[in-house]
């Protein structure tokens, strides 16, 4: 799916009355929820397993969080979580709840680390391995950019 076509679709779904919308084409799935829902976007062959949409191929992924985690000194089996898409950094579900994990804090595979919002739509992101969250990038309501690295996990 090219970028355009996903923006196209991002914003017919951020405009209709739909709370959630899932779509699939030669092994990329998209999950879509408005805010309130439960929402995430998954591609199965990238390394992240949440939120990765940009190729069809979980190659460009894999790069960018090599080149991530070389920038970061992690070439010794860490682990960098990066920003998958362009938007705004949510460490909480709300701005009175407590945040996803902190330094410090074990991670399951699956486990919901972070929210972007983009289009006014909620993304989880999810740790992609088990461990222990080592860094954490970003604060809370900051911009974000493609392939930014997020969280370190060991």
């Amino acid at each position: 799916m090219e970028l355009e076509q996903l923006l196209r679709l991002i914003e017919a779904v951020s405009q209709s009355a739909l709370t959630e919308f899932r779509y699939e084409e030669k092994g990329v799935r998209i999950r879509m929820g408005k805010a309130g829902t439960n929402p995430g976007i998954t591609e199965d062959s990238g390394i992240l397993d949440a939120g990765a949409v940009v190729s069809e191929s979980g190659h460009q992924n894999r790069k960018m969080q090599e080149k991530a985690q070389e920038e970061s000194g992690m070439q010794d089996g860490g682990r960098v979580i990066v920003s998958p898409l362009v938007g705004t950094f949510y460490a909480a579900p709300s701005e009175e709840a407590e945040a996803f994990v902190a330094v410090g804090d074990c991670v399951k595979k699956g486990q919901v680390l972070a929210i972007i919002e983009a289009m006014k739509l909620m993304n989880e992101i999810e740790s992609d391995c088990d461990g222990v969250v080592e860094q954490v990038f970003v604060r809370n309501g900051e911009a974000v950019e493609y392939g930014q690295p997020l969280f370190r996990i060991r």
